[in-house]
């Protein structure tokens, strides 16, 4: 299992970096060609074009008990 530290991403048609914070935080960039959304519970991006951004996002891998 991974622990979400960061949920972002970067536009690459604008160059925008956005990060969403909090459950059900969706964020776009200002051209409106990707969004971020989850904050630390989950992974979520929504896009115009496969490719338009770059994934900036940090996790860990949690030790089971």
């Amino acid at each position: 299992m991974r622990k979400i530290i960061r949920n972002a991403i970067q536009c690459k048609l604008c160059g925008d970096i956005i990060e969403s914070t909090d459950r059900h935080d969706y964020v776009e960039c200002k051209c409106g060609a990707c969004a971020v959304d989850g904050g630390h519970e989950y992974l979520r991006r929504s896009f115009k074009e496969k490719d338009c951004y770059v994934d900036l996002s940090v996790t860990e891998e949690l030790q089971e008990t």
